[in-house]
């Protein structure tokens, strides 16, 4: 706080760190390591690619875990967090769920170019072997049975991490962790349900182009629900030891605002992928 009061003004100078460097190795050796694995690099006897591979992940979450613990230090007892830094960092908050957006956009036109152009003369293979939406062969998932499940227990998830976040401007911790509790379990059992779903398909990854658009849509989906539970944990563990109050707890209300895109982009999954493109299930 000493720092805090020197200061002539209400930006943040962040002090010199070593996480960029240790990060970007760490990911260097990483991809090496992946590349190793994946092409068998290395003597005959021993195969050194899954060591580096582990090396490399082991670094890049030690640099997460370490620069994400210095940042919470910068927002408490550092107090470097003013004002001025709370709107800029809303702001990169912002761009970052608007690039995240964008990623989608790219499969969801993906999936609408396949399904509403399918028999597109331009793309002469796709006029050849497709000819209409979804393809024949492909036995689609009813919308009516587990995606719906899905769909209400991210739903709920939704309405538990606002109760979470009223609570928490209200100062009731006690609401916070009960709310934020049930937020995690639901992501955890949404994650389930989507393991179970993708085991039973009855179509695979690869050899048709609904398989591939499907699995990239709804399966980097499925990745923003696993890092938005473990974001929701982070804070969940934060309010154990206190570090939010109702005036400072930006951390928590990214997480909030992280979980409510991915709802908003499941449902745009569910009607588009799930409902609009099945088709008649079991008909193909």
């Amino acid at each position: 706080m000493a720092q805090a009061a020197e200061a002539k003004h209400d930006y943040h100078l962040v002090d010199p760190s070593p996480w960029p460097l240790v990060g970007s190795v760490s990911a260097f050796v990483m991809m090496v390591g992946l590349v190793m694995t994946m092409k068998g690099l290395g003597p005959e006897t021993f195969k050194l690619g899954p060591y580096v591979l582990g090396a490399g992940i082991i670094g890049v979450l030690y640099t997460m875990a370490s620069w994400w613990a210095d940042v919470i230090y910068e927002a408490g007892p550092g107090g470097n967090h003013t004002r001025v830094v709370q709107l800029h960092h809303r702001y990169g908050m912002m761009m970052f769920i608007a690039s995240e957006v964008m990623f989608f956009v790219a499969w969801f036109w993906a999936y609408f170019d396949a399904a509403l152009f399918a028999a597109e003369p331009i793309q002469y293979l796709r006029a050849e072997k497709l000819q209409h939406w979804p393809p024949v062969g492909i036995q689609t998932f009813d919308p009516w049975h587990l995606p719906l499940l899905n769909t209400l227990i991210l739903l709920t998830s939704g309405t538990t991490v606002t109760w979470a976040h009223h609570a928490m401007l209200e100062n009731d911790r006690d609401g916070v962790k009960q709310a934020l509790w049930l937020t995690v379990v639901l992501g955890v059992v949404f994650t389930l349900c989507q393991m179970y779903e993708y085991s039973h398909a009855a179509f695979g990854f690869s050899g048709n182009i609904y398989g591939a658009t499907f699995f990239m849509a709804t399966g980097f989906h499925g990745f923003h629900v696993v890092i938005g539970t473990i974001f929701l944990a982070v804070c969940l563990l934060r309010v154990y030891w206190g570090h939010f109050t109702p005036e400072r707890h930006l951390g928590f209300e990214f997480a909030a605002w992280y979980w409510h895109f991915v709802d908003v982009v499941w449902l745009f999954l569910f009607a588009a992928i799930y409902v609009w493109g099945a088709g008649t299930p079991g008909a193909h």
